[in-house]
């Protein structure tokens, strides 16, 4: 008989989360002003705000944090961090960043200027938010298979090569400084992008002489799905597909929080020299020095380790099969969500969850309030309110799919916080037709508005 699987690690510590009341929640976020992000942790039971740094480090990772060189100019830790990183992507050059987003901007400072557009599959907030901050169009190019949330197309993240034939074809050559293909794509739902999209993206900005920048927050993950998704890739190693997934683009972003298993940490990878040269000087401006770039030596350390861990299909096997547990259970529920499911979260279809609640009164916020007061959980909206006003018109961006990311944090989470959860979300569908009025905004920051964003609940009109 085949025996059930088991997790190829065991608790060495525990922390403990504080259960609270239904009145208290209610309390909490209206104190709030109903942005999830202003709840303090210790009011959250459960929490899938984000999978970035929220996950637990390994004992070998632990060690490598007594082992940090914390020298200012050429620490030791950097050499190990380099090392790794150019083994399993390739590039020779690199630059330590505090966070993913602190990478995007050292390189957009680089790369991108007023009037450029930048296609991508489905840019995440803050690389649309560094794209339009400098005045240029993040263009979404992303697969129409990708906002339909049933279709089961195992690559949902991949880049429809004809419209980014068509963004070369209608813009001029020079107004494209790189091509973002963004692994796993967050925004469409944590979903891969194939090997076979990814040599046919190269190809095209090979064609037309332009980079390819990879945003490689979830490289791993990614990898992971092309070697159980992908023909031909069954045999090799995540490590040997990671490569040769790198092996196609001309640089990388990273955001070291998720597939790098540390809590705080980014850099930036790149072929060209030149370029590299550019990037040293707004590296030095904005982070610290080359060999730290706002990070601590132990921190490097231990990101080294982690990214030798999460290359590991042991460790991937078990991370991404815990979130296809919650998905599965949501389905058995009839709950609608993304399918199949991602790498890094389960998204909840708003649309269709909550259809009784006007899109103007921000549905997807809504259904994640619904879920924090419900049970505690701590969800994030994936709607209107992160797609943000258009930069020209000012009026509200409506995206096709209106989601709840439900991003579970590496190795911290047990099967029965994730039975918890379906159980809090059945008890929320079976009772949807009571949702009726959503929220409205009172303060809004003009660009990445859902960090800060302020609302107020809009009262059901009275029954007569």
């Amino acid at each position: 008989m085949n025996l059930p699987y088991a997790e190829p690690y065991k608790t060495k510590m525990v922390e403990y989360i504080k259960p609270s009341t239904l009145e208290e929640r209610k309390k909490w976020i209206a104190e709030a002003h109903y942005n999830l992000f202003n709840l303090t942790s210790d009011k959250v039971f459960i929490d899938l705000l984000t999978d970035s740094g929220t996950g637990a480090m390994s004992d070998k990772q632990w060690a490598e944090m007594m082992l940090g060189d914390e020298s200012y100019a050429g620490s030791q830790s950097y050499l190990k961090l380099k090392d790794v990183v150019e083994r399993i992507t390739g590039f020779p050059f690199f630059l330590p960043t505090h966070q993913g987003r602190a990478a995007e901007n050292v390189l957009f400072s680089v790369l991108v200027k007023e009037g450029d557009v930048v296609p991508g599959n489905a840019h995440f907030d803050t690389t649309k938010g560094h794209i339009e901050f400098r005045k240029a169009t993040a263009l979404d190019c992303t697969i129409d298979e990708a906002f339909d949330t049933i279709i089961h197309h195992p690559f949902k993240g991949n880049i429809d090569t004809a419209k980014l034939e068509d963004a070369f074809s209608n813009n001029p050559n020079e107004r494209i400084p790189f091509v973002v293909l963004t692994v796993t794509c967050n925004t469409a739902g944590g979903q891969p992008v194939s090997m076979e999209n990814i040599k046919e993206v190269s190809r095209i900005c090979k064609k037309y002489n332009t980079p390819l920048i990879i945003d490689a927050a979830r490289f791993a993950e990614n990898a992971y799905f092309i070697k159980i998704r992908e023909k031909g890739y069954e045999d090799k190693s995540i490590k040997e597909i990671s490569r040769e997934l790198f092996s196609y683009a001309d640089g990388m972003t990273m955001s070291a929080k998720k597939d790098g298993l540390v809590n705080m940490g980014g850099f930036i990878a790149l072929r060209d020299e030149e370029l590299y040269k550019q990037a040293t000087v707004f590296n030095i401006m904005y982070e610290g020095f080359l060999t730290y770039g706002g990070m601590n030596g132990r921190d490097m350390g231990a990101l080294a380790v982690g990214l030798d861990e999460a290359t590991e299909f042991d460790y991937l096997e078990t991370r991404i099969n815990q979130v296809a547990f919650l998905g599965e259970q949501l389905v058995k529920h009839g709950i609608p969500v993304i399918q199949p499911f991602g790498g890094h979260a389960i998204f909840l279809d708003a649309n269709k969850f909550v259809p009784t609640i006007p899109r103007d009164e921000y549905r997807a916020q809504a259904l994640a309030i619904e879920l924090y007061i419900e049970g505690g959980i701590r969800g994030v909206e994936i709607g209107t309110i992160l797609a943000d006003r258009d930069p020209f018109t000012h009026k509200n961006r409506y995206p096709e799919l209106e989601l709840v990311r439900l991003a579970i944090p590496r190795r911290t989470y047990s099967l029965n916080h994730m039975r918890y959860i379906a159980a809090v979300l059945k008890k929320i569908y079976d009772t949807r037709d009571q949702a009726k009025r959503g929220y409205r905004i009172v303060d809004e920051a003009p660009i990445m508005r859902h960090f800060t964003v302020k609302l107020e609940k809009i009262s059901p009109e009275p029954t007569k």
